[in-house]
């Protein structure tokens, strides 16, 4: 699935006109705060550090795994920063903004480190250009972990730049010049020049060697780490004048809503659209070719009604008739396929992971205890429905849509269309929500299809119900785990069988076996210290379209394992802190051939070398939790805290939830959660991802299924398919942060905290009613 690793070509030496053409948003300043102060007051707490390296220098080489990324890294001023004669600085971010705080992070480390003053930046996004601007998949919880070092080599080299230019008008050697709050000193005799009166002749050098460069020591940094900057885009949202997809408009655009196949693949075998061309504001009425599953992120096709506004194309769509011939997947059905999985992950399956003799000691054990674990589909369902307007104009297409990878969005729309890439720009708006729905641009090229069959500007709307019912979901899975003890009561052997169909369905042809990625997520890096280990997964076929979702695989892995570690501590009398921490063992590397793996960990394709399953920072995080939530302490009937850990993104994360079980109901007084993700460049954000992560990962614990029937989503909306709302949200969320150096990479935040979320609710709900789930979503159990 990744594209061909393409080399660094020579950027252009300036700003061209495409690198404008999105909206620029106001900028907010930094509030002059102290730090410390400003983190707890917003529910941040920085831990006291266990693991701190002897160097807090900033790494003369940072390896990650960006640069085998496609279309790898660049790092080039000339390509992302511009100043202007009167001193503003326009640097380009050329990651997504769906909440994450990218789009202000990145441009914020650079101009830290080139000595900008925040307060004159402007930040403008990049078009989907990865030749020019490197990767731009924003997915995987890794943009900053790829471009933290790269963005600090874009700010030194645009100092450097800066100072030397001075340097030559005053005739001096650059050792007596420096950079410092958007201007160049003369270290001695005090003479200054603005970053504007240099623009030009800064601008106008090459771009300097990598040695060459110097880089601020942590204790100069103005920005990075400190807490301070809001993000960019602040004032615009809460006003409600921020640009998100629905909000781009020309005057002669059309609106067009789909009617999809009710089922993947299905095919049309009559239409009628008489009544549906007599609606007012309906203009034309258009097929897009049906596509089968394993087709992409092509779009599904159907009947597309083209109106003059979006109340007009509805009604539209409303009228017409179709039939449809519901194909291969019209039979599926998620009880069907539930106890299909439940029966394949009873059985021994393709072994991942086998350490020692798992099976021979399962059979040897004095006891063995088997817990299985469910999760149907879920659908990612960001506040924003998929939106994209496209224009077609001297054989030219453009596209304004929220994508997370926008040269994604760009090649397949070229190749669905028939055309060159360099004849489709996608520009990116910001994204209300995506989830991973919105690295599939279908809908982006729908709109391009559209515009280019009416020859002029179309809009496609999604409304939540198309979103519910024809999105990439998420898989569903049973996860069965058994353990075997000995006569002492001591786990001897950890089995589990995986039974998920794969995203790997979605790109070609399903052989019912999981993606590398998948297996990596939680199946075969089980860092328990157990002598014999297995992990298998089983054969498993998808009925629909598969997508990565929020922290993808490791939702399900997180769940079963950390329920089970906490089922099998109440099994043996155990305090179920204790225990996990037992399991997990002394501190270590997981080492791949003592796991008794054929190859290497899957670890985000990072180098492991730098990227390590360390079980003493998995552990660490879990005491801290549990410390930080009073572990141990006295609550009322009914209430409980429930815990669990879990590493995803290469970073560590372990949640420790307070809740409170009445009438069948739940309610969270409090969310504990400690989060190791190496340096951390923007704790304000950290929060705020830690928050979200909450939220997104109570609304999969509580409520989120899709269910098939015929092959038919049968959920469509909110009332059916419910999100957490702010009357059941946990009363207070408690990020804490294990501080590190700069030298201690930084790792994934937008994801690691959901998946030990789930675990460690269910955990809660037990220890507080007494009620075990293992059936994902909870809905109604608690009132049975």
């Amino acid at each position: 699935m990744l594209r061909q690793i393409e080399s660094f070509a020579n950027r252009s030496p300036s700003f061209t006109d495409d690198d404008r053409k999105t909206v620029v948003l106001r900028k907010v300043g930094s509030a002059e705060l102290n730090r410390r102060s400003v983190l707890q007051g917003l529910g941040v707490f920085v831990i006291a550090a266990q693991f701190m390296p002897t160097s807090a220098e900033a790494f003369e080489t940072y390896p990650t795994n960006g640069l085998k990324m496609p279309n790898g890294v660049v790092n080039d001023p000339h390509i992302f920063v511009a100043i202007a004669p009167d001193g503003e600085v326009t640097i380009v971010a050329h990651r997504a903004e769906m909440g994450t705080g990218i789009r202000t992070t990145l441009p914020m480390i650079i101009a830290d480190e080139m000595e900008a003053d925040w307060g004159r930046v402007k930040i403008v996004q990049a078009p989907g250009d990865e030749p020019k601007y490197g990767n731009q998949d924003t997915d995987g919880s890794r943009s900053l972990r790829h471009f933290i070092q790269p963005a600090r080599e874009i700010g030194a080299a645009t100092r450097h730049m800066l100072e030397q230019a001075a340097a030559k008008r005053w005739g001096v050697d650059i050792d007596t010049v420096k950079a410092l709050d958007h201007q160049v000193v003369h270290r001695k005799l005090g003479n200054r020049l603005g970053f504007g009166d240099l623009a030009h002749a800064a601008m106008s050098l090459e771009t300097p060697a990598r040695s060459a460069l110097s880089f601020k020591t942590e204790q100069e940094f103005r920005y990075i780490g400190r807490g301070q900057v809001q993000i960019y885009d602040l004032h615009d949202i809460t006003t409600g004048a921020a640009i998100y997809g629905a909000d781009v408009n020309f005057p002669d655009t059309k609106v067009a809503v789909i009617a999809r196949p009710p089922v993947v693949g299905a095919k049309i075998k009559s239409i009628n659209d008489k009544k549906a061309r007599a609606v007012p504001g309906v203009e034309k009425i258009l097929r897009i070719p049906i596509t089968p599953l394993g087709s992409k992120f092509k779009p599904l096709g159907g009947v597309a009604v083209v109106a003059q506004n979006t109340w007009a194309a509805m009604k539209g769509r409303d009228a017409l008739q179709i039939e449809w011939d519901r194909g291969k997947y019209g039979t599926y059905s998620t009880k069907t396929h539930e106890k299909e999985l439940r029966l394949v992950a009873s059985k021994p399956g393709s072994s991942v992971r086998k350490q020692g003799d798992p099976d021979g000691a399962l059979k040897k054990a004095a006891t063995v205890l088997s817990y299985e674990y469910y999760q149907p589909h879920a659908a990612q369902a960001p506040m924003e429905p998929p939106t994209a307007l496209a224009r077609f104009k001297d054989g030219k297409i453009e596209i304004w849509a929220p994508v997370q990878s926008p040269y994604v969005a760009r090649t397949d729309t070229a190749e669905y269309l028939g055309m060159k890439p360099e004849d489709v720009t996608v520009n990116v708006t910001l994204l209300g929500g995506a989830f991973g729905r919105k690295s599939k641009a279908d809908f982006a090229t729908e709109a391009a299809f559209l515009a280019k069959e009416i020859g002029g500007s179309v809009r496609v709307q999604w409304t939540r119900d198309d979103d519910i019912r024809h999105s990439y979901y998420h898989t569903t899975s049973v996860e069965r785990i058994d353990v075997g003890l000995d006569e002492n009561n001591k786990p001897i052997a950890w089995r589990q069988r995986s039974a998920a169909p794969s995203f790997k369905s979605t790109f070609g042809e399903d052989k019912g076996v999981q993606h590398d990625i998948e297996i990596g997520m939680g199946l075969e890096n089980l860092p328990y210290e157990i002598a014999n280990i297995g992990a298998e997964q089983c054969p498993a076929f998808s009925g629909t379209r598969v997508g990565w979702f929020r922290s993808v695989s490791n939702i399900q892995r997180a769940f079963s394992v950390q329920s089970a570690t906490a089922e099998l501590a109440v099994e043996l009398g155990k305090d179920q802190k204790d225990f996990l921490l037992e399991l997990i063992g002394p501190a270590r590397i997981l080492n791949a051939k003592a796991c008794g793996l054929p190859g290497e960990f899957w670890n985000q394709y990072e180098p492991y070398k730098e990227f390590p399953f360390d079980t003493g920072r998995l552990s660490n995080v879990v005491k801290l939790a549990a410390e930080r939530a009073g572990w141990g302490k006295t609550l009322p009937k009914g209430e409980g805290l429930g815990i669990a850990a879990h590493r995803s993104f290469v970073s560590y994360v372990a949640t420790v939830i307070h809740a409170k079980v009445e009438d069948g109901t739940v309610k969270l007084p409090s969310v504990h959660v400690v989060i190791d993700c190496g340096f951390a460049a923007n704790p304000e954000r950290i929060r705020s991802q830690i928050e979200g992560a909450c939220a997104f990962a109570m609304t999969t614990a509580l409520y989120s299924g899709i269910t098939f029937k015929d092959g038919e989503v049968q959920e469509s909306n909110f009332h059916d398919y419910e999100m957490v709302r702010s009357d059941n949200f946990p009363f207070k969320v408690n990020t804490h942060i294990v501080p590190h150096p700069f030298s201690v990479h930084a790792t994934g935040v937008g994801e690691p905290a959901v998946p030990p979320f789930a675990p460690a609710l269910m955990n809660a709900i037990f220890n507080a009613s007494g009620k075990r789930i293992r059936n994902l979503p909870i809905k109604g159990q608690l009132r049975s």
